[in-house]
């Protein structure tokens, strides 16, 4: 079954996997393909808030992160695979 999701996959210079889900921007990696995708499931699970806990900014205090130095909405990462499309 189908779930219309794209996701493009990148074979570093490393051998190692990216797994980019082309919607949301979320990207991951792993030693093979298998675990780059699972590894992006996870990711963006979280990212879309299905998984794990709202990030606060305590948290980010105890991180040692400035809430305030923490963009509100999300940006594209600076990576080389984001800088083409196929």
């Amino acid at each position: 079954m189908s779930t219309g999701r794209e996701i493009r996959l990148v074979e570093e210079d490393d051998g190692r996997w990216s797994a980019i889900d082309k919607e949301t921007g979320v990207a991951s990696h792993g030693d093979t393909r298998e675990e780059a995708l699972e590894m992006l499931d996870e990711a963006v699970a979280l990212h879309k808030g299905e998984a794990g806990d709202l990030m606060t900014d305590e948290n980010l205090r105890e991180l040692g992160i400035d809430p305030d130095s923490v963009p509100d909405e999300p940006r594209e990462p600076d990576a080389p695979w984001f800088d083409s499309e196929e």
